[in-house]
């Protein structure tokens, strides 16, 4: 089996001392694989990420990336630790040019790097390529969360998080994203993505978490629990799995 890059064990968090979200929550994610989070809305699952990439003050829990403790670490360390997150909103420069995003990402490399980046972005994301001079604001709803993720990339982390990346895309848009984080797991860089769309994240995904209410209801294959009936109850408010 490939290796562990992400391990969050008994997380506690939220947004306000003592008022937590999420209340001990555990998930692993390997190296080459894709993991979805699901769950109904106010599971806590946004805020769940949030907590593992540094925007979530964790109350108590240990979160391991690679092996190295990262528990607490502020958000913009984590990318030089090797976990990039992607947000739902406001993941893009919308005025900046493509291109402009990709190079802004990859500002701390140097030159010949960073221009190396972009060109194997360009290969995995050719329509980025085509339109690289093209404002991002200008872009679809697709095009603009596949330069999301490419920027992600830049830095080129161990771990992908993903909040929502099918948010507001029609399904063919949905799919072509869906599509190019196949080809990211092919890279083996390790993917965790939360997804409200629970039967397009489980065809895609390696493995899911399912959360309720702050904690973690179900886990397993993703095509065991596709057609499963505790997936079902879980997300009308049923009893947890053990």
């Amino acid at each position: 089996m490939s290796p562990v890059e992400l391990d969050a064990r008994d997380v506690v968090a939220g947004y306000e001392p003592g008022v937590p979200i999420v209340r001990g929550a555990s998930l692993r994610v390997h190296a080459g694989e894709i993991v979805a989070l699901l769950g109904p809305n106010g599971a806590g699952k946004s805020t769940l990420v949030k907590a593992l990439a540094g925007l979530v003050p964790i109350e108590s829990g240990q979160v391991w990336l690679g092996g190295e403790k990262i528990t607490g670490r502020p958000a913009h360390r984590m990318v030089h630790a090797g976990l990039a997150f992607v947000p739902q909103t406001e993941n893009v420069f919308a005025r900046l040019t493509v291109e402009d995003n990709l190079e802004l990402a990859g500002f701390r490399l140097a030159r010949p790097e960073r221009r190396a980046r972009i060109g194997a972005t360009y290969d995995v994301f050719p329509d980025l390529a085509r339109l690289r001079r093209l404002a991002a604001g200008r872009l679809s709803g697709g095009q603009r969360q596949m330069l999301a993720v490419a920027r992600a990339l830049m830095v080129g982390p161990r771990v992908l998080v993903l909040d929502e990346p099918s948010a507001s895309l029609s399904p063919k848009l949905a799919g072509l994203v869906f599509a190019k984080l196949g080809e990211v797991r092919a890279r083996s860089v390790a993917v965790l993505m939360v997804e409200q769309n629970a039967r397009a994240a489980l065809a895609l995904a390696d493995r899911a978490y399912v959360m309720a209410e702050g904690t973690i209801r179900l886990h397993g294959a993703a095509a065991d629990l596709r057609d499963s009936p505790a997936l079902a109850r879980v997300y009308l408010g049923g009893e947890p799995a053990p």
